[in-house]
């Protein structure tokens, strides 16, 4: 017997449905769009099931793509677990990089940069630490060092 047998699924509404509805869509939070999966993944409904769906197929994320399969699947699902992405997540990630790289001063810090990153566009931010987990601020400060020679 697997642990799925053992959790209960709900086939009506949350009361705290668009809320969950309106995490699952926000762009810029990975963490919220992943608690979001979690806690419709407890209501079988075909609402439910169609954000699930939507997150599986387009989350940049791939941790919240693999929950929501997992999830997906636990309600007998037919569904494919995702492949993790090839090459950058977002389109021209790195044009964006360079440009914020080229708005500071010349002898701005790694931190000066990640700051920055963070208050203009945080969906690049939050989707590449999402993906990198802990190897997010070494692949950014790879990343960062890289754009510094060009």
């Amino acid at each position: 017997m697997n642990g799925l047998d053992n959790q209960e699924i709900i086939t009506d509404m949350p009361e705290n449905y668009e809320e969950l509805k309106s995490s699952a869509n926000r762009n810029a939070n990975w963490r919220e769009r992943l608690d979001a999966v979690e806690a419709l993944g407890n209501w079988k409904n075909q609402k439910s099931i169609d954000i699930l769906l939507h997150r599986l197929n387009t989350d940049a994320v791939y941790q919240v793509r693999e929950a929501a399969y997992r999830k997906l699947l636990a309600f007998g699902e037919d569904v494919q677990m995702p492949e993790r992405p090839k090459g950058e997540l977002m389109k021209d990630v790195s044009k964006v990089l360079l440009r914020i790289k080229k708005s500071l001063p010349r002898d701005h810090t790694y931190e000066d940069f990640k700051e920055k990153l963070k208050k203009m566009r945080i969906d690049i931010y939050d989707t590449y630490e999402g993906d990198k987990g802990d190897d997010f601020d070494h692949w950014l400060e790879q990343t960062w060092s890289s754009l510094l020679r060009r």
